[in-house]
């Protein structure tokens, strides 16, 4: 005697659009939140540097403090650079800070005209140049991000091994390598330039492992989706 599977009710096929969408807009949500985690960090651009040259650092930020706007952002300068230029910034007003009266910069505020809201982006700008001997070395630039309600201080700093992107207030590094054989004798001005790019539009600050794991929660959400649609398919049959 041959048997017959009950074609889905309209319940059951309602049920099932409703978990298969569920499953997309996961997926979705994973591959979004993942770069804007990435994103709620203060950062620095270029993360790495040679030792001797000049380079401008782009610290950018994209929040403001558990949604209360931005006032000002207080930049702690390490040992390790030979000199510190802030960059004028439409908008903001500078304050330097030096060891003794013409020792080195040691903290540059730059405090915001017209506190920042959260959920936009601004990007302020540093002409350094970065010490001989700070070759092999990685420099800490902890910043205190001071906000209408409450403030963060970004200045913890991971371990060996461990991603910066793991801990709740990591400070922004640069790494330092080896003098380039072309930065002697060179014309530093060009970073002037460098930095009006990097203020316009740098978006380097995404790091690239919440990306891949983005595509990997879309990957897998497509995937789903199409076992589910066999299994559909074989239930009808």
């Amino acid at each position: 005697m041959n048997s017959t599977t009950p074609a889905p009710t309209r319940s059951a096929r309602r049920r099932f659009g409703a978990r298969a969408a569920a499953v997309v807009f996961a997926a979705a949500a994973l591959v979004v939140a993942a770069p804007l985690a990435a994103q709620a960090h203060v950062t620095a651009t270029p993360d790495s540097a040679n030792a001797g040259g000049y380079g401008t650092l782009t610290f950018a930020f994209s929040h403001g403090c558990d949604g209360s706007p931005t006032k000002s952002l207080a930049i702690t300068i390490p040992e390790g650079l030979d000199s510190v230029t802030p960059t004028v910034a439409a908008g903001w007003d500078i304050a330097v800070e030096r060891d003794g009266e013409n020792g080195p910069v040691s903290l540059v505020t730059y405090t915001a005209q017209q506190p920042v809201a959260d959920g936009l982006r601004a990007a302020l700008v540093l002409g350094v140049k970065y010490s001989e001997s700070a070759a092999g070395e990685t420099l800490a630039f902890p910043v205190d991000q001071v906000c209408e309600v409450g403030n963060t201080n970004w200045a913890e700093i991971a371990d060996a091994g461990v991603d910066p992107h793991s801990l709740d207030a990591p400070a922004p590094t640069v790494t330092v390598g080896e003098a380039a054989s072309d930065e002697h004798g060179s014309d530093h001005s060009d970073t002037e330039h460098a930095s009006d790019a990097e203020a316009a539009g740098d978006s380097s600050d995404v790091s690239a492992l919440p990306l891949l794991l983005g595509g990997a929660g879309l990957v897998l959400g497509a995937g789903a989706l199409v076992v589910a649609l066999l299994a559909f398919r074989r239930a009808r049959s």
